[in-house]
C-alpha cells in the first residue's frame, strides 16, 4: 500500500506526508509512483500470454510525470483529445499504442492524429466517420478504425458517468453499426481493425461487462460473415476502486471471465482503458485545517483545499475517506463536514466525519489519484495546488503550484 501510518503519522510510501507539506505547501496532491506501476502490472499480467494491451485513460490523471512513469513500463494510453496526445508524447509514450476515442473529434485532432500514426480512431458517430475519411483522403493516408458501439447496457453507476445507454452521447447503436462498418470496409481511405464499447465508470461489478461483451461478440460474428476482419476487441475502461470499504472488482477474475468468453473467437487482441484504477488509489489530497467553527447543529472544520481543488463530492456527491495526517494530534472530537473557502454551499470535500482536529492539522482525502487534479479550476481566482510524486524514500515536484500572477499571464487590459 502506497500510503500507511508509521509512527502514527501517515507516509506515502516512506516518507511521511508532514514532510511533504513542510517541503511543498498545502493544499498539495501527493501520488505514490509504486502503487501507479503495481496497478498497471495487475492489468497486464492477468492477461497472461493472450493478445492485449493497457491503455492508461489519460483524463483521469494527466500529469507528465504519471504518463512517464507508465510509458517507461510498456503502457498503451486512452486520449480524447489532442492535448491529450501532446501530453503522452511529451511524456514519452508511443503514437502507436494510443487509441482516439471522444466524441467530437476536430478536423486540427484528426490531422495530427493521423501524422504521428496513433493505432486506432474509436469512431462515435456516422459523421466523424465522413470526416476521418475526408481528411484521410486529403493527406494521402489510411485511418485505422474502431467503432464504438453502445449496447444499451446499465453500468449501475452513477449516471453521470454511465457512457453505455441509449439515452448517453456516446457511440453508435449496436444496431446501426454493420452499416458503418461495411462504408468503412469499402473506404480506400479507411481500415477496419476493431470494435470499441465503453459503458462507463467506477463499476464494481463484472455482471455489466460481460452482458456489454455478448452483444459485441455477436457483431463480431455478424462482421465475420461480411467478410470484415477484425483485429482486436477495445473494452474500455470503468472499473471501480474502494473509496469507503465497498466490495470492488477482483481483476484476475475480471480478465479471466473476458478471455474466456473472447477465446472462442480465436487469439484476437484485447485492449482495456483503465484509469481509476491506476492512480485513484495512487493519490491523496493534502489540506490544512485553517479555522474550526460550531454551531447548534454542525461542526465545521474549514479547510485550505476547495471545490476547485477535488471536485468530486460536490460534483457526483462522492464519499472519499478522511485521515488526520497526524494521530498524536490531540483536538476536539466531533462529527465534522470539512467546508473550503469558496464562496459555494456546495464547496465540501467531506460531511460528518467523525475526527479529532484542532486548528493547523493536515488532513488527508484519500483515493484521489483519478479525477482530481485534472478537474480542478481556477473558480474564485484561486491557483492550482503543486502535485508530488513520491517513490520509495524519494519525493519529486512534478508540478509547481501556480502563482496569483499566473491567474491573469495571458489575460490584457482593454486599450
Amino acid at each position: 500500500m502506497g500510503f500507511s501510518y508509521n509512527n502514527q503519522i501517515l507516509h506515502a510510501e516512506s516518507v511521511a506526508l508532514t514532510d511533504l507539506v513542510e517541503s511543498y505547501g498545502s493544499p498539495i496532491y501527493v501520488y505514490s509512483r509504486t502503487d501507479i506501476e503495481n496497478n498497471w502490472q495487475e492489468f497486464d499480467q492477468a492477461f497472461g500470454l493472450h493478445p492485449h494491451l493497457v491503455c492508461y485513460a489519460v483524463k483521469a490523471n494527466p500529469n507528465l510525470a504519471v504518463l512517464n512513469v507508465l510509458a517507461k513500463i510498456g503502457a498503451g494510453f486512452d486520449i480524447v483529445s489532442i492535448g491529450e496526445l501532446e501530453r503522452v508524447l511529451e511524456a514519452g509514450g508511443e503514437a502507436h499504442k494510443c487509441v482516439f476515442s471522444g466524441v467530437a473529434k476536430t478536423a486540427v485532432e484528426i490531422r495530427r492524429a493521423l501524422e504521428v500514426g496513433v493505432r486506432c480512431f474509436n469512431i462515435e458517430s456516422a459523421s466523424e466517420l465522413n470526416k476521418i475519411e475526408s481528411i484521410a483522403q486529403s493527406i494521402g493516408k489510411q485511418a485505422p478504425i474502431s467503432i464504438r458501439v453502445n449496447p444499451d447496457v446499465d453500468a449501475k453507476t452513477h449516471p453521470y458517468i454511465s457512457t453505455g445507454l441509449k439515452e448517453n452521447k456516446f457511440g453508435v447503436d449496436i444496431d446501426e453499426a454493420l452499416g458503418l462498418y461495411q462504408k468503412a470496409q469499402d473506404s480506400k481511405y479507411l481500415s477496419v481493425c476493431g470494435i470499441d464499447c465503453h459503458i462507463g465508470s467506477q463499476i464494481t461489478e463484472v455482471s455489466p461487462f460481460l452482458d456489454a461483451l455478448d452483444k459485441v461478440l455477436i457483431l463480431f460474428e455478424q462482421l465475420k460473415k461480411q467478410d470484415i476482419s477484425i483485429s482486436h476487441l477495445d473494452l474500455g475502461g470503468g472499473v471501480g476502486i474502494d473509496y469507503a470499504g465497498e466490495q470492488t472488482i477482483d481483476i484476475q477474475n475480471y480478465i479471466n471471465a473476458i478471455i474466456s468468453k473472447v477465446g472462442a473467437m480465436g487469439e484476437i487482441e484485447i485492449i482495456i482503458e483503465p484509469g481509476r484504477a491506476v492512480v485513484g488509489n495512487a493519490g491523496v489530497f493534502i489540506t490544512k485545517v485553517e479555522y474550526l467553527k460550531q454551531n447548534s447543529t454542525h461542526a465545521f472544520a474549514i479547510v485550505d483545499g476547495a471545490m476547485n481543488d477535488l471536485l468530486r463530492p460536490s460534483f457526483y456527491n462522492a464519499y472519499h475517506r478522511v485521515l488526520t495526517v497526524d494521530k498524536n494530534a490531540i483536538g476536539i472530537q466531533s462529527k465534522w463536514d470539512i467546508v473550503g473557502p469558496v464562496c459555494e454551499t456546495g464547496d465540501f470535500l467531506a460531511k460528518g466525519r467523525n475526527l479529532s482536529l484542532t486548528e493547523g492539522d493536515y488532513l488527508a482525502v484519500m483515493s484521489a489519484g483519478a479525477y482530481g487534479f485534472t478537474m480542478s479550476s481556477n473558480y474564485n481566482s484561486r491557483t492550482r495546488v503543486a502535485e508530488v510524486m513520491v517513490s520509495g524514500n524519494t519525493h519529486q515536484l512534478v508540478r509547481e503550484r501556480e502563482s496569483v500572477q499566473d491567474l491573469f499571464a495571458k489575460e490584457y487590459l482593454i486599450k
